[in-house]
């Protein structure tokens, strides 16, 4: 969970590419807030919370672009050398170690910014794959450094859904992404890491292929946007979820017993397969404008629902 209250996961990342462009936020004068991340993009945000968005991709104008331009060099070995040490502190002392990593759709809709990205989609999927395949190798020099340092899984995710669709059509997912999440999966697997990955928004059409190319673990935030008795009676056993209390819906009620019905329902239904449900805690309460005695009440219903019945009973 988190928030103070028990938890067996810590993370660990690498440090900044030799050739990262990184500058942090900085408030200006009209009191907003821009940053420049590793790869080049230029994010704005309107107060100094939230994570903001991409205000300017580094080859939004033109795909041109992309033939000069220099991908984060995350293949040296000494990038990963404080997390290796970490990761043996946090080993001994008894944690499970998420790496983090990148993952392509989220880095490409960066570098041509989001509405450019979305119709070269629709209007340059071989420009897409390329850009894809492209991002999905210093992905894979990621991965394999974060097994380098020993850690117990890989920890990515991006954003795939509006409340009610999904940012791309299935068919369009199958077609060009679904390649490149299998082909990391697959780099994953092959160090013995489970892949866990986060995803706002309504993601219910692909769900399946996730399973299918090898994502282990869902980190929802919504899980009832997706149906909670859709989620396991679907991939029960066979994937599991790690979610706070929904924070769009169930949590803003800011009704007590309701929140803590929610959180019994989670560890019932979607732990119910032995195992499957990991109890989440949501790290910005601010975000979400609520006052944390709510995700309290929610991770003490957690706790107190303890585990699940045995598969089958």
């Amino acid at each position: 969970m988190g928030g103070g209250f028990p938890s067996d996961l810590r993370s660990v990342g690498r440090k900044g590419a030799g050739n990262s462009r990184a500058r942090g936020w900085e408030q200006k004068p009209d009191g907003s807030w821009d940053m420049i991340d590793e790869w080049g993009n230029t994010w704005g945000r309107l107060e100094g919370i939230t994570k903001g968005e991409v205000t300017h991709g580094v080859i939004e104008e033109d795909w041109s672009l992309l033939d000069d331009y220099e991908f984060p060099q995350t293949d040296a070995p000494d990038l990963y050398t404080d997390a290796r040490q970490r990761c043996k502190r946090l080993h001994d002392e008894g944690y499970f170690v998420l790496g983090g990593a990148s993952w392509p759709f989220n880095v490409a809709r960066y570098l041509r910014r989001m509405e450019n990205f979305l119709a070269d989609v629709a209007g340059e999927p071989e420009k897409v794959r390329l850009l894809l395949d492209r991002v999905a190798d210093v992905v894979e020099a990621e991965i394999n450094g974060m097994a380098s340092a020993g850690v117990d899984a890989i920890m990515t995710g991006e954003d795939w859904g509006t409340q009610d669709r999904l940012l791309v059509s299935p068919a369009s997912f199958r077609a060009i992404f679904k390649p490149v999440f299998r082909r990391l999966c697959d780099v994953a697997h092959s160090h013995g890491l489970s892949v866990w990955f986060h995803s706002c928004g309504y993601v219910k059409d692909v769900i399946a292929d996730w399973l299918e190319v090898g994502i282990d673990v869902c980190q929802f935030d919504q899980p009832e946007l997706h149906g909670i008795d859709f989620l396991a009676e679907n991939f029960g056993g066979k994937m599991h979820f790690w979610c706070p209390v929904d924070i769009q819906k169930t949590l803003q009620t800011q009704d007590i017993p309701t929140i803590e019905a929610a959180a019994r329902e989670y560890v019932e239904k979607l732990g119910c397969y032995g195992g499957g449900f990991i109890a989440g805690y949501y790290g910005s309460n601010e975000a979400i404008g609520l006052d944390p005695k709510y995700q309290v009440a929610a991770s003490e219903a957690f706790m107190a629902a303890g585990d699940p019945p045995p598969w089958g009973r």
